[in-house]
């Protein structure tokens, strides 16, 4: 066999061949049949014929033992003498054998070495031009501090001479020449090179700052390498100096930019705030003054509405006088003057209603009930209020029926159609007046036409201020209200009004109102007839309220009527009242303002109450809310404003007591 072999059964040898022998000279006396396979192991690891690593005791090759619980083979190298190497391989055979064969390889490792070597000496070029390639300085010195490795960017960044770049040059020379030349200068103006090669030796790093003349700035490291030498780096931070030194300089710069700008915003900042401060006092004061007026504003509606109602009390009851009066006269001289006095209350009547449609137009509660009714609730009205005025005119009042529906404010619309008839009546001497509506789209127009005075371009703008009159025409009575009504109303409920005029031949107003459906029209009751005959009113009423002239007045007519009147002015006495008489009332007559917190709508409450009785009522008030009304259809009673127009009253009592007659 080429190699060597050997045979352990049951751990003894048995046989080896001669080049077993050889390879190992010094073991061949002991390489008898009987041997120990580990007394063999122990022999091999102290053989004179191994070269043995230093401080070697041979127990490295006794791990290497095969392990008898599972392992069946170990190969492993041996280095011998002479440069030699054999391979040895320690194999169990299936019957619990050990097999050794040794190979001789040092034809492979030799070839191997010189390979790695040529290897080696191209990676060192190719390491060298690396190294050279740098723009870091690197060297490498041993531990007796011998250069050993180097590029030239380190002699160039130290300006060491040529003569210095060898291998074996040592650092105390390097040390000597920098400090002799002075190039470089440290934080203490030396350059201790051996007292950090000293530190580092010690196992300490070393990082310091050098300055090569006045342009170049060098950070210099030196680190130890675990066979004891140590390697230098350096590094040229002379731009990344300059670099951080502008831009300190633009920090500088930009600190003193941002405190001036700083300074500037502060002081822009100090006079906005004081240009606040002086606005929010102007807005303080404006707001004070807004909420001053519109106190003043409130305060002015609520003396308007109290007036109005304070004045038509004591109008209420000379309107009752005057018809009377009218109605007890039988000279025709006193006819004449109670009719003018009669015209007379009715300008003041008209004058208080406007005032009070101004002030609650005006208010922040202005309240609208709109509802879907037929036009002809409207015009029917006109007919009835506007005949008269015409009549006394000899004007021509012509209405034309339709029974197209609308949803609007009835009482207002009403009161802004009676304003823009009674306007056209006033200004028109001959000729007529026509009512009537267009339909336009899903909007239906009422207009009103006249044979008017006509008014001028320059007037259009300001004929629906308070108080405007034209300065020609207008035979009227009226103040110059009607308009102003009618714009504020209209624009609150959305209805747009409109004007044609040419003076001379008359005019034409307008009010678009929104068209709907005939079967939306909301149910109500029907009006009562004002035409009823002038029979006696054979009625019990009770009548209630606070004013004396006007109960008064108010009894004094009901009693001409032929109506038997229970006249009291609070609740309470009627009450008594109706106690004492032991019967209900036919109807209930009642102010709704009464003294302190007592009201009308409490009266009707309390006489129903008392009589078990749904007594019909009516209310007579001064006050126009939809909150009343409201609760005259939750209490079913009805509602008439002062001053009342008698033939309204009249048919009304009629109408509530319809259920008596017959």
């Amino acid at each position: 066999m080429e190699g060597g072999f050997a045979l352990f059964s049951e751990n003894r040898l048995q046989i080896c061949n001669e080049h077993f022998k050889s390879l190992l000279p010094d073991l061949a006396p002991m390489l008898r049949p009987g041997l120990e396979y580990r007394d063999y192991m122990l022999a091999v690891a102290r053989s004179n014929s191994l070269r043995p690593e230093p401080d070697d005791d041979g127990s490295e090759w006794m791990r290497l033992l095969p392990d008898p619980e599972g392992r069946h083979y170990s190969t492993y190298v041996l280095p011998l003498a002479h440069d030699r190497w054999v391979q040895v391989s320690h194999r169990r055979t299936g019957s619990g054998n050990i097999a050794v064969l040794q190979t001789e390889i040092t034809d492979v490792v030799r070839q191997s070495r010189r390979e790695k070597d040529r290897l080696i000496d191209e990676q060192a070029v190719f390491l060298q031009a690396a190294f050279d390639h740098m723009s870091l300085g690197v060297s490498t010195f041993s531990r007796e501090g011998e250069l050993i490795v180097y590029n030239d960017r380190f002699g160039d960044l130290l300006g060491l001479p040529y003569t210095f770049l060898r291998k074996g040059t040592s650092v105390r020379r390097i040390a000597d020449f920098l400090e002799m030349t002075r190039d470089l200068n440290g934080a203490g103006d030396r350059i201790e090179l051996m007292k950090w090669v000293r530190a580092v030796r010690s196992g300490k790093s070393v990082k310091e700052r050098l300055r090569r003349f006045s342009d170049l700035t060098l950070d210099v490291l030196i680190n130890g390498l675990p066979d004891g030498g140590f390697i230098v780096v350096l590094m040229d931070v002379t731009r990344e100096m300059e670099a951080a030194a502008e831009l300190q300089r633009m920090n500088e710069t930009l600190e003193r930019r941002v405190a001036e700008r700083t300074a500037e915003l502060t002081e822009t900042n100090r006079l906005l705030r004081l240009q606040y401060e002086e606005q929010a006092r102007a807005e303080e004061a404006l707001r004070v003054a807004k909420e001053t007026a519109e106190e003043a504003n409130r305060t002015k509606s609520r003396f308007l509405a109290a007036a109005s109602h304070d004045l038509l009390q004591p109008i209420s009851a000379a309107k009752i006088y005057v018809s009377t009066l009218r109605e007890q006269a039988r000279q025709d001289g006193v006819a004449d003057t109670a009719l003018r006095l009669e015209r007379s209350f009715s300008s003041i009547e008209s004058l208080l209603h406007s005032l009070l449609e101004i002030s609650r137009l005006d208010s922040r509660g202005a309240e609208f009930t709109l509802s879907a009714f037929r036009i002809n609730d409207v015009l029917d009205a006109l007919g009835d209020d506007m005949a008269a005025l015409a009549a006394e005119k000899g004007i021509e009042l012509r209405i034309v029926r339709s029974s197209r529906v609308v949803r609007s404010d009835l009482r207002y619309l009403r009161r802004c159609a009676q304003n823009l008839v009674a306007n056209a009546i006033q200004y028109t001497e001959a000729g007529r007046v026509l009512v009537g509506v267009r339909l336009r789209g899903e909007t239906l127009r009422l207009e009103v036409w006249d044979t008017g005075v006509g008014i001028s371009a320059s007037d259009r703008e300001r004929i629906f201020e308070e108080f405007t009159r034209l300065g020609r025409g207008g035979s009227g009575g009226g103040v110059g209200l009607g308009l102003s009504i009618v714009e504020r109303a209209c624009r609150l409920l959305g209805h747009e009004v409109g004007l044609r005029s040419q003076p001379g031949r008359g005019s034409v107003f307008w009010i678009d109102l929104p068209k709907v459906s005939s079967h939306e029209v909301d149910a109500v009751d029907a009006s009562p007839n004002e035409d009823s005959e002038h029979e006696d009113l054979a009625r019990i009423i009770l009548l209630v309220e606070n004013d004396p002239e006007l109960r008064h007045a108010t009894t004094q007519k009901l009693e001409s009527w032929g109506a038997s009147v229970l006249a009291v002015h609070s609740t309470e006495e009627a009450v008594r009242t109706i106690r004492d008489l032991g019967a209900p009332p036919d109807i209930i007559l009642a102010d709704y303002q009464l003294d302190g917190e007592d009201t009308g709508l409490r009266t009707i409450e309390a006489l129903r109450a008392e009589t078990q009785d749904h007594i019909p009522a009516v209310m007579v008030t001064a006050t126009r809310s939809d909150a009343l009304l409201k609760a005259g259809e939750a209490c079913d009673f009805a509602i008439l404003n002062k001053p009342v127009k008698l033939a309204r009253l009249r048919a009304l009592i009629d109408w509530k007591t319809r259920h008596l007659s017959g």
